[in-house]
């Protein structure tokens, strides 16, 4: 029993300082958002100090980050469904057929490094005259949005029973039907958690936004850095932007947790 006990301690100890390990940077940029810049330089660190609101007065004083909110909303958004639409149907294809060779290419995607994709895009789009329009970053986003869709889909499906869509394909349904009407509404925490994770990974996207955007649909991550100068950086201003930046999409997750919870762990059981 008391061997029970302290491997249980250690666990929750373990457990505490993972998690502080995680939530020190976030804590670190929420408190340097009210700091000012003497503050934020002390040394040693400065732990009791004056709050201001100087800093997010500073940012929302500049007319154009509004703009930027929304130009992430969109891009992010539009990642996330396009994804969801192509990727649901391709989950189902690769869960019941067995393409593998699809897959793993989907995954060689995923896995390579964004750079090797920015180039030819670039080009591309310059072609076509959309370097600076919602359609290249939407287009570039779904190199991420895309895969991730695909790979945590296929282990949801995979966790619906065949003979539901046997049966419901004896009644007369199409395989879009049943992939629509069964598959879908079976899998619709699956789908919840992929839908989070990816609108996160394509709000966080900086590379491609710094090189396919322009002043007009520039994102919050490339708006960061009008506040890193050549010769000073604003830390205050910037730790704001930062907690803007960060405060939706945790405010999103925390708020649909359940569903991400649910989600992983169904697709984890599904074998």
């Amino acid at each position: 029993m008391r061997r029970r006990v302290l491997r249980q301690a250690s666990l929750v100890i373990v457990g505490w300082l993972i998690t502080g390990a995680f939530l020190a940077p976030l804590v670190w940029m929420l408190l340097g958002s009210f700091k000012t810049t003497v503050d934020f330089l002390a040394y040693p660190p400065a732990w009791l100090f004056r709050p201001t609101l100087a800093n997010y007065a500073q940012v929302f004083a500049d007319n154009n980050f509004p703009r930027y909110i929304i130009n992430s909303t969109v891009v992010a958004a539009g990642a996330t469904l396009i994804g969801l639409l192509f990727g649901l149907p391709a989950a189902y294809a690769l869960a019941r057929w067995r393409r593998s060779a699809i897959g793993v290419l989907l995954l060689a995607a995923r896995m390579a490094p964004g750079i090797a994709f920015l180039i030819p895009l670039f080009v591309m789009f310059l072609s076509l005259h959309l370097v600076g329009g919602y359609i290249s970053l939407i287009a570039s986003h779904l190199i991420f949005t895309l895969p991730l869709t695909v790979w945590m889909m296929v282990g949801f499906i995979e966790s619906v029973p065949r003979e539901i869509e046997q049966a419901a394909l004896i009644d007369g349904c199409s395989v879009m039907g049943v992939l629509a009407r069964i598959v879908t509404p079976l899998t619709a925490p699956g789908i919840a958690a992929t839908a989070i994770l990816a609108f996160i990974a394509s709000w966080n996207n900086f590379l491609f936004a710094l090189v396919l955007s322009n002043d007009r649909t520039k994102t919050l991550p490339v708006a960061v850095l009008g506040y890193i100068g050549y010769n000073s950086i604003q830390w205050g201003t910037l730790m704001a932007a930062a907690t803007l930046i960060t405060l939706p999409v945790l405010v999103l997750a925390l708020s649909v947790q359940r569903y991400i919870v649910r989600g992983l762990v169904a697709g984890a059981v599904s074998g």
